[in-house]
């Protein structure tokens, strides 16, 4: 799965248009629930060295909040690193050259989807 698939399927199945709040940064983008504004995914491009891989090349990543027992075995999996720039116990990066599984990608999406998603208010106890 490349960016602009990856774009294309957030925007057919959540229904939501990047917002890109860094002016110096014009190629990330944050895609957020409209009722809270939380981050779900981070699309950006960064440089290879920056996810310890070798060479300066950039490469277009996903940042995607996910639950923390599954980012140790993720790690081992290829086109998977520990989160660029977020807290790396409960977001984790996925390049987004095809070297990580599509269909892990979608999973992580949603889950990171559902995770982000705003709260239902409690019924009071009365």
């Amino acid at each position: 799965m490349n960016r602009r698939e990856l774009e294309q399927f957030i925007l057919r199945h959540y229904h939501v248009e990047p917002d890109r709040p860094w002016v110096q940064s014009p190629n990330h983008e944050v895609f957020r629930h409209g009722g809270n504004r939380k981050w779900f995914a981070l699309i950006m491009d960064v440089s290879g060295e920056k996810l310890g891989l070798r060479g300066r090349d950039h490469l277009d990543v996903v940042n995607l909040k996910c639950d923390p027992m599954l980012i140790g075995s993720l790690m081992g999996e290829p086109g998977f690193f520990p989160a660029y720039h977020m807290n790396k116990a409960s977001w984790i990066t996925a390049a987004l050259d095809g070297s990580a599984a599509e269909d892990e990608i979608k999973m992580l999406l949603e889950m990171s989807f559902a995770a982000t998603a705003p709260k239902m208010p409690r019924k009071k106890r009365g």
